[in-house]
């Protein structure tokens, strides 16, 4: 993988494969395809991934989930 998006890929990468990702998510394999070349998870899945993987909710969707430090500084 060589995205835009190296969040996601991290998640993949501790899930094992975007088949795998998916799976623990509820989710399909072209969901996760598709959330990579756009570079945003669907706001509904931020969360689950988190849950499964361990990637913060922060690196995968900073625009809604902004940082302990952002928001301190706004």
């Amino acid at each position: 993988m060589n995205t835009n998006y190296p969040a996601l890929e991290k998640a993949i990468k501790i899930a094992g494969a975007q088949t795998k990702l998916s799976k623990a998510i509820g989710s399909s394999q072209q969901n996760i395809s598709y959330w990579l070349r756009t570079g945003k998870v669907a706001p509904d899945k931020v969360i689950l991934i988190e849950k499964a993987t361990g990637v913060s909710r922060y690196e995968l969707r900073p625009d809604i989930y902004p940082s302990e430090e952002s928001k301190q500084a706004a």
